[in-house]
């Protein structure tokens, strides 16, 4: 499958090409200011779904957005919703990255979605999953059949960097286009999606291997990764917030990208 696959039936289906064309009129949404933001994690297959039935889907989220406008939210996190394996799932077992999870209907349903919360005055941050990939219905996994002892193949590092505590996974940081495949995913969800921020899952496990505070095990091309794609939005998309799950407290995460910092906007 496609590994740039924007849509596919199911995560071990088909890609499908789909016609991007999208009429997003008059969006042009600000976000409020960060120290305004008030924020609601937002899980797409469980806020609005029937009890015993299908996963809910981005029309059936987009249902309860005035009832958050109400309560004063005025941003939702969506819970990962690129492309997993199985349809319920909390999302974080990334299969394609650039696809939108078909179970809550595809890339179309999520644009519409995302105007509709802008009308609403409600920002949308969208996770994202870079510390590994899958586990499961992984089709970059030995994606042309070469690999180092048992491991992921080109896009994969094939030693012990691989490991993580989701499985050994870890995307090669130091590979020229895993680093533009990572760059250009990140991107796409704010210039294709209009989305308003990007919030990373465990950055820890992106800038060392077992997140041990030993130096040995510093990933330095996960951290010029993230410096990367953060100096990236900041410069071509002013106001937008990217945001680290980090949990060490560590200062330089949240220090402009100039100055060493990996340049996140909040920790």
């Amino acid at each position: 499958m496609d590994p740039y696959a924007r849509e596919v039936t199911n995560s071990v289906g088909n890609t499908v090409i789909y016609d991007p064309d999208f009429a997003w009129d008059d969006d042009h949404f600000v976000m409020p200011g960060w120290n305004q933001l008030v924020i609601y994690e937002l899980p797409i297959g469980t806020f609005n779904d029937k009890p015993g039935g299908a996963p809910g889907t981005f029309a059936d989220a987009e249902k309860k957005l005035e009832h958050l406008q109400s309560i004063g939210v005025n941003a939702i996190e969506i819970m990962p919703a690129s492309e997993f394996a199985g349809d319920f799932s909390w999302g974080y077992n990334p299969a394609h990255m650039f696809a939108v999870e078909s179970s809550y209907d595809g890339p179309r349903a999520f644009k519409k979605f995302v105007k509709q919360a802008h009308k609403l005055g409600i920002a949308v941050i969208f996770d994202v999953v870079y510390n590994h990939f899958g586990p499961g219905d992984l089709h970059l996994w030995q994606f042309d059949s070469w690999s180092e002892n048992g491991l992921g193949g080109i896009d994969f590092y094939n030693d012990w960097r691989c490991e993580t505590p989701w499985g050994n996974r870890r995307p090669d940081y130091g590979r020229g286009e895993v680093r533009q495949y990572i760059r250009d995913k990140a991107m796409m969800w704010i210039e294709y999606f209009y989305v308003d921020s990007l919030r990373y899952d465990m950055t820890l496990y992106i800038r060392q291997v077992r997140a041990d505070g030993d130096p040995g095990c510093d990933l330095p091309d996960g951290w010029g990764l993230g410096q990367w794609i953060n100096g990236e939005i900041a410069s071509q998309f002013p106001g937008k917030i990217t945001i680290a799950e980090d949990l060490q407290n560590k200062s330089w995460i949240t220090k402009d990208v100039g100055a060493g910092g990996a340049g996140f906007g909040s920790q």
